[in-house]
């Protein structure tokens, strides 16, 4: 059986695209800007979440029956990057669809 954060990381990303792709279709995943800021997101990611759950002295306390064991890098279990690119992505995505349609005047 797939641990409980395990499978609402991946669930969160997997709703988040579908969203896109079904609903709002807001054309964001062929946006150059997007993964530009995935990137940096992931590079801060790895900094700041590597320093909370660094194994030698944690910050953040997980279950270990709630997610997978795997770890990388710098400690940062895996669940934690789809959970914060679904979390960004969703934003993202909610921003651009509310601001469709809305001219800019000068």
């Amino acid at each position: 059986m797939i641990p409980e954060y395990t499978a609402a990381s991946l669930l969160g990303l997997a709703a988040v695209v579908v969203v896109e792709l079904r609903w709002l279709r807001t054309g964001l995943f062929r946006d150059r800007a997007y993964w530009i800021a995935m990137a940096i997101n992931l590079f801060f990611m790895v900094l700041v979440d590597g320093w909370l759950t660094k194994l030698s002295a944690p910050i953040v306390l997980y279950n270990a029956d709630e997610k997978t064991p795997w770890r990388f890098p710098l400690d940062i279990p895996v669940e934690d990057f789809p959970f914060g690119i679904a979390l960004l992505t969703l934003v993202m995505l909610l921003w651009d669809h509310a601001g469709r349609g809305r001219e800019v005047r000068r």
